[in-house]
């Protein structure tokens, strides 16, 4: 079997047992990221203070 055609049955695997946005949401969960996670994350993080983080984690608990 091709690598083409397995891919198709893996796709058509997965939505049949997930749905559509299931597979969308399992195939996310590896996709390869590009970048350097540490270095931004400091970037944008550095930047708030702890009372700003814990108050970002409380209104995003109170959303879900």
């Amino acid at each position: 079997m091709k690598r083409t055609e397995i891919r198709k049955k893996g796709y058509d695997a997965l939505v049949k047992e997930l749905g559509i946005v299931g597979m969308i949401q399992f195939i996310q969960e590896f996709e390869i990221g590009s970048g350097d996670y540490t270095k931004e994350r400091h970037q944008w993080l550095d930047k708030l203070s702890f009372e700003e983080v814990i108050e970002f984690i409380k209104e995003r608990q109170k959303g879900e």
